[in-house]
């Protein structure tokens, strides 16, 4: 395990940290965290090396937090960095950050969090924060031992992000990056800013929700098997985002066994500059051969959920993109009637969006999701063709709904 110094706080943290949006899950059929499954992942990663662990305070509906104090038990706590964040969204007063922050200690088991960030910063809640008195609650947190270190994630535009920076003396920010995204959010100029102020910098996404790393379209393979060292599609996203010097951690959702051990390999050996410039440009030809193909864009992040209409927005937009990345008609529609029919909740399909905007208040990625969503209903089920096809999966997945009951 390669390990890199912030210069705020000395710590020498893993390139490689785990991020616990998205852990095991339970069976079909059945909700929740796989926790056994998961400790097992996490200590594992743990005594490999990893040494940093990111969670918040919504993911898994709640559970996350809760999941992690018991997987860190058992001397495993004294072994990393711990990290969460303050829901800001549920901020409405000063003395809800003072609760909640009492919650995540008992959730976690634990008497102080070693990095404890604003989640999702941008302009309009920032500003909210700073008027309820959030740089007094993080001062008054600090010195009481609660929290160690101070830090914010981050989904505004570039100006807020500078903004943010020279507010407060932060020790560490979380951005979105990957090949993909150097000029969305903070971006490359984020990044650099960021590290001009000596802060630690922790990239979440840098596959994309995962988008990066699955079956890869023809035209970009056939870009990556030009290269001279052969590498897995989520090996090159990562060592992209690890050549880069000014980057600390890169967070990792990992809940396969395989991932994990391919990431630990990976995390051995990136070191910063290791990629050469035909290989740089290898990467450049990928991510213009993506952006002629993506239509969505969605990283699965669930920061839109819940929709008031009960739309499954990223379930739609997975499928989409399958559709229009991939050219998987069968298997986009087998994914939208699956996934949309909510067998537990009811339906949640496109088509019931009702394009009261609040999703575009909340999507990190600016995404027009009314005008997706639009398009989404048209392919899967406005269509004669599709329509028909749609109704018999919807029926076949029901069915099998009244069967497992």
């Amino acid at each position: 395990m390669l390990f890199r110094t912030t210069k705020k706080t000395g710590d020498e943290l893993s390139i490689l940290g785990f991020g616990c949006m998205r852990l095991p899950q339970k069976a079909p059929g059945q909700s929740g965290i796989d926790e056994r499954r998961a400790t097992s992942q996490v200590r594992y990663a743990i005594d490999q090396g990893v040494n940093y662990v990111d969670t918040a305070f919504h993911y898994h509906r709640g559970n996350s937090e809760t999941f992690l104090g018991l997987a860190l038990k058992e001397g495993y706590r004294e072994k990393v960095r711990l990290a969460t964040k303050l829901p800001t969204y549920l901020v409405k007063t000063y003395d809800d950050m003072e609760r909640f922050l009492g919650t995540q200690l008992d959730k976690l088991a634990t008497d102080h969090i070693d990095y404890y960030l604003l989640h999702s910063l941008y302009r309009t809640n920032w500003e909210t924060l700073r008027e309820l008195g959030v740089l007094d609650f993080l001062e008054k947190a600090k010195k009481e031992g609660r929290i160690l270190h101070t830090g914010f994630s981050f989904h505004g535009d570039i100006d807020t992000f500078k903004e943010i920076v020279d507010t407060y003396d932060w020790s560490m920010c979380q951005i979105q990056y990957n090949f993909l995204d150097e000029k969305n959010q903070a971006g490359t100029q984020g990044l650099e800013y960021a590290a001009r102020k000596e802060l630690g910098i922790v990239i979440m996404e840098p596959l994309r929700g995962g988008t990066l790393a699955r079956k890869q379209p023809d035209e970009v393979l056939r870009i990556w098997n030009e290269a001279d060292v052969k590498r897995s599609p989520a090996e090159w996203a990562l060592r992209w985002v690890w050549n880069r010097p000014e980057v600390t951690v890169v967070l990792s959702g990992m809940n396969e066994e395989a991932h994990i051990e391919e990431n630990l390999r990976i995390a051995g050996e990136a070191l910063p500059y290791s990629l050469t410039e035909k290989e740089l440009m290898l990467v450049k030809r990928v991510e213009a051969a993506y952006r002629g193909l993506t239509r969505a864009g969605c990283t699965g992040c669930r920061y839109c959920m819940p929709c008031p209409s009960g739309v499954d927005i990223p379930g739609c937009f997975e499928a989409y993109d399958i559709l229009k990345v991939f050219n998987e008609v069968g298997h986009a529609r087998w994914i939208y009637a699956r996934n949309l029919s909510s067998l537990h909740t009811g339906p949640a399909y496109a088509s019931l969006c009702k394009e009261c905007g609040e999703c575009l208040e909340k999507c990190p990625q600016h995404i027009p999701i009314p005008d997706l969503l639009k398009e989404v209903t048209t392919e899967f089920e406005d269509t004669k063709s599709a329509g028909t096809k749609m109704k018999t999966m919807f029926r076949t997945f029901k069915r099998l709904l009244a069967f497992q009951r």
